[in-house]
């Protein structure tokens, strides 16, 4: 197989293997942990957004950092449409205010996973500061929740290659997300539907939002949620989602 490229008139002959020492030479890595494969363009650790799956399975991820007005009416939901199986990423600070509303999730049988401790961006802390964050959360949600968070959602997903490294320290896993549904913008009900319903797929992570300033999302939900079900989607948790399963995964600079 050859590839060829013309320059000033003049045409160049170069062979396959020179594209593929290319595309090695940029540094694409494979690593293998516990039967999860991860591919990055990168050594080191690296933020989950999906998982490469032929299953109909997807995650419905919440983040809370603020209010008392808007989990609950997620939680009646999801009750209502039998979902028994999502993941809340929690603000520890949040937590600690709000213990009752913890234990309904938790009671309810949800993956609980940290949002960090306050609801700020880590790229812009020292490592020291970021170890912190990670640390004061896992102990305040540990005294909450009675165990140990393994995922991490930085609060407004904000990660440098720096967090990510700190992160893997800690034994956390970084979790993004493939489809953002802007419910925290409340663009109208139906924009939040279609914003999910328009991308969603298996293996994928979607972001959804319980703090009080997403006003539309359990308005959303239940439409998102029959509309899945009809196409034959079941719902996981982050941790069954990757578990056993080819992950993707993105790095950044």
């Amino acid at each position: 197989m050859k590839f060829y490229w013309v320059l000033n008139g003049k045409r160049f002959k170069q062979y396959f293997v020179i594209v593929v020492a290319a595309i090695f030479a940029i540094g694409i890595a494979y690593a293998e942990k516990q039967n999860v494969a991860v591919f990055t363009f990168e050594k080191g650790p690296a933020a989950i957004y999906k998982v490469e799956t032929d299953q109909k399975k997807l995650a419905l991820t919440f983040d809370i950092s603020w209010g008392e007005q808007r989990a609950e009416p997620i939680l009646e939901v999801l009750k209502e449409k039998g979902v028994k199986k999502a993941t809340f990423f929690l603000s520890a600070e949040w937590s600690k205010e709000n213990p009752e509303i913890v234990k309904k999730i938790k009671d309810a049988g949800f993956e609980i996973g940290s949002h960090g401790y306050k609801h700020i961006n880590y790229t812009r802390l020292t490592d020291e500061e970021i170890r912190d964050q990670i640390k004061r959360a896992d102990q305040i949600l540990q005294e909450v929740t009675g165990k140990k968070p393994t995922l991490l959602r930085t609060p407004n997903g904000d990660i440098d290659k720096r967090v990510l490294r700190i992160a893997d320290e800690l034994n956390y896993t970084v979790i993004q997300w493939d489809t953002d549904s802007k419910d925290w913008l409340n663009p109208g009900v139906d924009t939040i539907v279609q914003n999910v319903l328009k991308k969603a797929h298996p293996g994928d992570i979607i972001l959804l939002h319980a703090s009080d300033s997403s006003k539309q999302t359990h308005l959303a939900l239940p439409k998102i949620i029959d509309t899945l079900k009809g196409k034959g989607y079941e719902f996981a948790t982050v941790s069954e989602l990757i578990a056993d399963t080819k992950v993707k995964s993105k790095t950044v600079d």
